[in-house]
């Protein structure tokens, strides 16, 4: 009895062109996995790049006796996954998908604007909040949350306590969501009214 994950790529190709199962599986037992992790990294569809892989292999197990691989065996599959990846993504970008996806577009430029307006009114009412804190804890606030700093990198670079950056960045975070609070609910109050 021959022992299929010993042999080499080239022998399998050979039994599989005699109608061997074995080597059929053993083929599929090498590459499916990976695969199957190309085509979902390509198509980001788990089931799409399941459907393929079975294609794949149906097309591989029908065609086994006219196999004419050049190349070796791992190339020769992903070369066919390919192609079939390429024809997926083409069968998938269809007028209709196109149409919507340019009306998606333009509803979200004519709202960007006034979203770029609302941003910066944000970050302006944002600043003056900030601007209201002492000095070490609007320092230690840009810090953590602007600098991407650590507790402990801004406890060592300013010579103080973890706890103490914790209580200050908890202090400046209370601080900004009470100001906040108060500006949605007037920003509310002001469009319901209007």
């Amino acid at each position: 009895m021959t022992a299929y994950n010993k042999l080499t790529n080239e022998q399998l190709i050979i039994l599989l062109k005699k109608d061997d199962q074995q080597a059929f599986t053993e083929i599929y037992n090498r590459y499916a996995k990976s695969l199957a992790g190309f085509a979902a990294s390509k198509l980001y569809n788990l089931d799409d790049a399941k459907d393929i892989l079975h294609d794949l292999f149906v097309k591989l197990w029908e065609n086994r006796a006219q196999l004419n691989i050049n190349s070796n065996l791992q190339s020769y599959l992903f070369s066919m996954i390919r192609h079939r990846i390429i024809d997926k993504i083409r069968k998938n970008v269809t007028r209709q998908e196109y149409a919507s996806m340019q009306q998606s577009l333009s509803a979200f430029y004519q709202h960007s604007i006034d979203k770029q307006v609302e941003a910066r009114e944000l970050n302006l009412a944002i600043q003056k909040s900030l601007d209201q804190l002492p000095p070490r804890v609007k320092e230690i606030y840009k810090l953590s949350r602007e600098d991407g700093l650590s507790n402990h990198e801004i406890a060592e670079k300013l010579n103080l306590s973890e706890q103490t950056i914790k209580n200050q960045v908890s202090v400046a975070i209370k601080h900004l969501r009470k100001s906040l609070t108060s500006i949605t609910t007037f920003a509310f109050m002001f469009w319901w009214l209007s």
